[in-house]
Formats: C-alpha cells, structure tokens, sequence
C-alpha cells in the first residue's frame, strides 16, 4: 500500500514537473497587446464589432461607452437586443441615436433549436458589413486603442483569428480565490500557447474579445454550427481551428475588462449552465475531471502536511510548481500573489461547481438560461 502511494505522489509530481512547467512556459511566452503599436489608418480593414445584450441594464451603459470612444477608422458596432424585459433595448435606441457607428437589432422571437445568445449573434453577423468581425459581450470595456494595437498584432503573427486574455474585476477575498484558481485551470486545461501550432489539436475561444476574418467565421459554419453550444465562445475558436485558419491567443490585461458575476455565489450560480457542458455532458469525462481535481490540485498540499519520505518529496515538487504558476497567473491578474496559497481552497471550490452543475443538469434534464429551458438531449445533440 505505501508503495501504491508513493507511485500515486510521484505521477503527480510527475504531471506538474512536465506538464504544468511546459504550460507555465507557454503562458510566459503569450503576446501581450500593449507590446504592439496601433495601427495607421491606412492599415485598418473595415471591422464590426458584434454582441448580444438580454437584460443587461446595469451594465450596459457602461460598456457601450467605451464602444464608441474607441479609436478606430469606419468601426461599426451591431447589438441585438435578446428578447430583453428590462430598459435594455430602450438603452441601445438611446445610444443609437446619438452614435452613427451602433446598429441596433431587436429579436422577440427564438426560433427552434437555437440558444437565444447563438441565435443572437448569428443574427449580429447577418447585419454586419466588416470584413473582420470581433464577438464580445454586452458587459466587456474597452480601451481607446486596444483595437488598432490588435491589428498590428493580428498582422504581425499572420492570424485568422484571434482572442484575448482581459482582466476579470474582482472585489473580495472568495472572487479572488476562485477567478485566479479559474484563470490557472483555463491554461491547463486550453493550453493557449499551443492553439498557434497546427499540429496541435488545442483551441481557445473567448467571450469577451474574439476577433476573426469574416471569411473564416464563414468557412467554419458561422453560429449556424454552434446553435446549441452552451459554450459557444471556446467552441468557435474550435470550429475555426478545425477549418484549416491559423489562431492565436494573447493577453490583452486591462485593455479589456469586464465585471463577471459578482460575488462568489453569483459565480457559482453563473457557471451551472457551463462546466457540465463544456464535458460535453458526459459523466465519464466529469469523473475524470473530479479525480483530477482531487489528485493534482489537493492531495499534494495533504502529502507535504501529512506525508513522510517520499510522499512529502513528490508532494513538495508538485506543491511548489503549482504555487509558481498560481503566483504568475495571480500577478497577470493584477491581485495579491499570495493568494496562490488559497490554490487548494479555489480547486475545492471548483470541484463543488463542477459537481454542482452536473447535479442540476441531470436533475433538472436540462439547462435553463436567459429564462429559457433548453432539454438535455437537444444539447447533446448540438455539442461541436
């Protein structure tokens, strides 16, 4: 049995001393927007900036000022209006008004096998102009510049596609323990240095600032392909990658910011419609998920407590790799290092949602979001 257990610490040290260092090198080596100069305005093609808003009132304003101060020749900014009970449509026609670059779509019907933010989207697409389409969300703020700057990014690295790293808000100590835990997991899990390499099957998509040629949103299938993808974002950088396009991913900081859920039930309850769906609702990949969880995230801080010999040499190694690379994510992300020590507490905490959003799926047979139920079999059916 000890035996057992020093080859479990060892394959865990193992996994960190190769894999995880190999990701955390990958991370160092990201691009990061502010590093690339903006670009003339005889470099800049024609680009739309497209983004779905349902019930987004509180927000909204915020973020659509920011649209329109950026600094950008012939931007165009199209927002559908998702069926909205609140003040959203009217802030968009307000905003509309006084802003010649924002068109505004209002839907009030979802048709069939569609999720209403994909249906949203497509229909954003449909009244665009750019030749270069960039997906946001209604909540994301920009910087002025930040668009010109990805151009010359985009331009230099010859991409097709691209999405950004921005900084996520946090206020409070459990936002923090959870979204820098979320923000090590994402590398690990995505491994954005390596959605560059053709040969590699890895893809990144990311909600707030995803910028892509029009003719490869086109070729990949647009939103029509992902009506009834759940996680949308990364599954469009999916389908992109699939289709022969060369993406990339780098690390935008605060040139792109947005407030996600506010306060870590709020970040729980947020995440339910997701983490079961990005395992494609399957069990046997949840369960390996869990067990990796436990056995790489939290049974090394119990080694290097409780365990002797061997077990606290393997547990040390995985340890103070982990905490390395939580440091570094925490300073990208502009909080305190020291919460790298609350890694144990932030993989708990992501075991429970992850556990949480299986449970409430397969309960609830479903999935229900922007108050709409949406059946577990018709997801499974649209998984990309």
């Amino acid at each position: 049995m000890h035996f057992l257990g020093i080859a479990l610490f060892g394959i865990v040290a193992l996994f960190w001393l190769t894999y995880g260092l190999r990701v955390a090198y990958g991370a160092i080596r990201l691009p990061w927007v502010k590093d690339f100069p903006p670009a003339p305005d005889a470099e800049c093609p024609r680009i739309s900036i497209l983004f779905a808003a349902r019930d987004e009132e509180e927000k909204l304003p915020a973020a659509l000022a920011t649209l329109m101060q950026i600094d950008y020749p012939g931007l165009e900014v199209v927002a559908v209006d998702d069926r909205s009970q609140d003040a959203t449509g009217r802030i968009l026609d307000e905003f509309a008004a006084t802003h010649p670059r924002l068109r505004v779509v209002h839907e009030e019907r979802l048709p069939e096998g569609w999720l209403g933010k994909t249906h949203a989207l497509q229909k954003a697409y449909e009244a665009s102009l750019g030749e270069w389409l960039l997906f946001t969300d209604a909540d994301v703020r920009f910087n002025p510049d930040v668009v010109r700057r990805v151009v010359s990014l985009v331009k230099a690295q010859n991409l097709d596609h691209l999405s950004l790293l921005g900084d996520v808000e946090m206020v409070g100590f459990w936002e923090k323990v959870l979204i820098t835990f979320f923000g090590l997991g994402f590398h690990l899990a995505a491994d954005p240095s390596r959605v560059g390499n053709r040969r590699s099957s890895r893809y990144v998509g990311v909600g707030a600032f995803q910028l892509l040629r029009r003719s490869a949103y086109e070729t990949s299938g647009t939103h029509r392909r992902l009506a009834m993808e759940v996680i949308d974002d990364m599954k469009l950088g999916k389908i992109v990658k699939q289709a022969g396009f060369r993406s990339g991913c780098a690390v935008a900081q605060d040139l792109v910011a947005v407030r996600w859920h506010a306060g870590v039930g709020n970040l729980v309850r947020g995440v339910t419609k997701n983490f079961f769906a990005g395992a494609g609702y399957d069990l046997r990949l949840v369960t390996v998920q869990l067990a990796a969880l436990l056995v790489m995230d939290i049974l090394p801080f119990v080694g290097v407590v409780f365990g002797h010999g061997w077990i606290r040499a393997f547990s040390a190694i995985a340890v103070l790799i982990a905490l390395s690379f939580h440091v570094g994510v925490a300073w990208v992300m502009r909080v305190s290092p020291l919460y790298a020590l609350t890694h144990p507490v932030g993989a708990a905490l992501f075991f429970y949602m992850l556990l949480r959003s299986t449970v409430v799926t397969l309960r609830q047979g479903g999935i229900v979001w922007r108050d709409t139920f949406y059946p577990l079999e018709e997801l499974k059916r649209g998984v990309v």
